[in-house]
Parts: structure tokens; sequence; C-alpha cells
């Protein structure tokens, strides 16, 4: 997947870069509009991001341009506004087809947690996530908490959705999240399915109010038992289903 970044700034280069690369992405830059537009269809962007700093003008031409052959859901643009950038410039980038607007600094978590969230929402950012992803529900009978790397605290939440290749998690007390980084690897977690407690090393995919956690790798045979668990629940919803209606 490439993410195409139209931009003069190397910090915001590098400071997009560290958010996005653990997404999965190769990442190809431009200093200069005219010249991404001429190479769009050679490159063939899975997403776009561009600055409205940088490009105050220009950044509208680039936008419609695209739009013209690649929708939302093909091709997903994201504008890095900064601190000057009126509400008439918002309402004109929605109308153009813009996918979100994020503040250039990234200088707060909602702010990355907007980034990747534009992203993950377009686009299947990962190979592994690409596996069939599931609503978690209480009677599914699935957790999951892991310790701090720094102090051993224990983190709780609830999880959201789940797949064989990681899961989304809403913490319980999210202030224990504030020394949680994106790309961190968690090695005492624990995951329960059922009746079953199984021990993935997790990496962490995605920051902000809802966490992503990849699965790194599992002891044993403890994959498997996962994808079995997560394959059964259809049958098990059915099963529920029926005994509803019957009662």
């Amino acid at each position: 997947m490439k993410l195409l970044l139209v931009l003069s700034s190397d910090d915001t280069y590098s400071n997009i870069a560290h958010f996005v690369k653990p997404l999965g992405f190769e990442l190809i830059r431009y200093n200069h509009v005219l010249k991404a537009m001429d190479n769009i269809d050679e490159i063939e962007p899975s997403a776009i991001i561009i600055s409205a700093r940088d490009f105050p003008r220009h950044w509208k031409t680039m936008v419609q341009f695209v739009r013209n052959e690649r929708s939302k859901e093909i091709c997903p643009i994201i504008i890095l506004k900064g601190s000057n950038f009126p509400q008439e410039e918002t309402h004109k980038a929605s109308f153009l087809g813009v996918s979100g607007i994020v503040t250039e600094a990234m200088d707060n978590t909602a702010e990355i947690d907007r980034l990747q969230g534009i992203l993950s929402r377009y686009l299947p950012v990962d190979e592994k996530r690409r596996s069939k992803r599931f609503n978690a529900e209480p009677w599914q009978r699935i957790g999951f908490v892991f310790n701090r790397p720094q102090d051993s605290v224990l983190v709780t939440g609830e999880i959201k959705t789940i797949s064989t290749g990681g899961l989304s998690l809403l913490p319980d007390n999210p202030s224990l999240m504030k020394d949680i980084f994106l790309d961190m690897e968690l090695t005492e977690c624990s995951l329960r399915t059922g009746d079953t407690i199984l021990s993935p090393v997790c990496r962490v995919a995605r920051t902000g109010r809802t966490v992503s956690m990849q699965f790194l790798s599992f002891s044993d045979n403890e994959i498997e038992i996962l994808k079995s668990y997560l394959e059964s629940l259809p049958l098990m919803e059915a099963g529920i289903g029926e005994k509803t209606r019957s009662g």
C-alpha cells in the first residue's frame, strides 16, 4: 500500500512517518503539488496526505484532480491544517471530497488518533487485520488485560472488536494508558476466550480513546484455539437466538 505525502516540511514528514509506518504503508513524498499530480497514475496511491499550510491554494486543485477519477473509498485524502485554517476552508474541503482534516503539528493523542482512524476506516491497513472481525458481545465471554511494561500495573478494558489478527480495546482507566505508546510491545497479556485463557504477545497498533492491539505471537497452539473459538461464534449466536425464540 502506498501513501502519498505532499508537503514541504521535513519535520512534518518525520512526524507523519512515525505514526503511519506501523500501519504498513510505503511512503512516497513530493515537495510540489504539480509534480505529484503528474505522477498520480504511476504511483497509484492507496491514500494521500497533503499540507494545506504548505500549499494554501493548490491543495484544492489536487483534491479536485484526484476526485475526478478516484472516490473516497478508493483513495482517501487527508488535509493537514495549520493554525490559520478558516471554517470556510473546512466547508470547501468537505464539498470537494476530503476524507478528514488533521492539525499538522499532531501534538496531542486526539489528532494522532484521528489520523490513524481515518486511514483505518478506509483501508485494510494490515494483512492480519483483514481477517474477519467480530464485534464483542457479553455472551461471548471474551476479555483482555495486560501489565504495563514500566511498572506491571494491570490495565483492563472492554473489547470492542476482535479477530485472529488483533483487537480494539476501550480502557477502563484511560489515565493508565499515558505511558503506552504506538508500536510498544506488550509481553504480559491475557486474552479470555470462553473458558480458555490465552497469552498473546501484542503490539500497540493504534492509540487514543480506543486502543488497537496487533497479536504478534501466541504460545503453542493458542492461535488455533482463538481461530476455532471465533469461527464458532456465529453458531453460538444462532443457538442463543433459537433459545430466545423458543423460550
